[in-house]
C-alpha cells in the first residue's frame, strides 16, 4: 500500500501573495498529515492568518496532540489573538499508520470528497471556521485506509468559481468524470479540478484556490519516500 498526495494551488487574480497556506509533515507515530487553511479577506493578512493557524497545528502535531484537539487549539489561539474578528477555514487530513485510518478533520463549509469502488462521498456536514468564538469544534470522520481510496479537500475558490458569470462547479462531477476514465494519478486530479476552476472564471480566479487530493495505491518499486514541489516565481 502506498499514500499519494498532490497540491495544486493559485492565487486569486490581480494579488501578489495568497491567502491560502498548505502544509504537509510527518506524524510523530507514523503516518502523514495535510494542513491546509484559508486566511479571511485575501493578500498579505490573509497569508498571515492562514500561515498562524497552520503553524499551530503543526506545532501541536508535532507533540503528539491528536487532530482533533489542534484544531481546537489553532482556533482558540487565533480567537485569543485577534479578539474574534478574523476567521480561517481549516483542513487536516491525516494518514495515521498507528490505526490504519485516514482522518478527515474540517473547519470549512466547502466539504471533502471521498471516492472508493465507484462511489463518491461528500462529507459536508455543517461546521465555523476557526478564530471567531472560543471552543470552535471541527466536523471529524475517519475511514480505513485501503487500496482505491481517493480523497479531495479544497478551499472555497474552488465552490466559487464561475459565479461572476453565473456558472458553478460541480466537483462532485468533475472527480467522477476523470476517475471513470483510467485510474489518474493525484497530481493529475488536482490539476484538472483547479484548470476547471480557472476556466469558469475566464482565467482571472475570483478567490485563492487550492486543491489537495490523497490517493492509497497498491505499493511500486523501493521504500524510499519522495516529495516534490514546483513553485513557480515572478521576479
Amino acid at each position: 500500500m502506498e499514500i499519494r498526495i498532490a497540491v495544486a494551488k493559485i492565487r486569486k487574480y490581480a494579488t501578489r501573495t495568497s491567502g491560502d497556506t498548505v502544509e504537509i509533515v510527518e506524524r510523530p507515530n507514523g503516518g502523514v498529515s495535510v494542513v491546509m487553511a484559508d486566511g479571511q479577506s485575501s493578500g498579505k493578512g490573509a497569508k498571515w492568518v492562514s500561515s498562524f493557524v497552520v503553524r499551530k497545528v503543526i506545532s501541536l502535531l508535532a507533540d503528539g496532540v491528536r487532530d482533533g484537539a489542534a484544531a481546537r487549539a489553532a482556533s482558540d489561539a487565533l480567537y485569543t489573538e485577534r479578539g474574534g474578528k478574523v476567521s480561517s477555514t481549516l483542513n487536516l487530513l491525516s494518514a495515521d499508520l498507528q490505526t490504519k485510518t485516514l482522518v478527515i478533520t474540517r473547519n470549512n463549509p466547502a466539504p471533502v470528497l471521498l471516492a472508493l469502488n465507484d462511489e463518491i462521498r461528500s462529507l459536508d456536514e455543517k461546521c465555523l471556521p476557526v478564530g471567531l468564538y472560543r471552543g470552535t469544534r471541527p466536523s471529524i470522520a475517519e475511514v480505513d485506509l485501503q487500496v482505491g481510496l481517493t480523497v479531495v479537500m479544497y478551499t472555497d475558490g474552488i465552490t466559487h468559481a464561475g459565479k461572476r458569470i453565473g456558472e458553478t462547479m460541480d466537483a462532485v462531477l468533475c472527480l467522477r468524470s476523470l476517475l471513470e476514465d483510467y485510474n489518474p494519478p493525484p497530481q493529475e486530479i488536482a490539476d484538472a479540478l483547479l484548470e476547471q476552476a480557472i476556466r469558469l472564471d475566464q482565467g482571472r480566479p475570483s478567490d485563492d484556490t487550492s486543491v489537495v487530493v490523497l490517493r492509497v495505491t497498491d505499493a511500486e518499486g523501493d521504500l524510499i519516500r519522495r516529495m516534490s514541489v514546483r513553485l513557480p516565481l515572478e521576479l
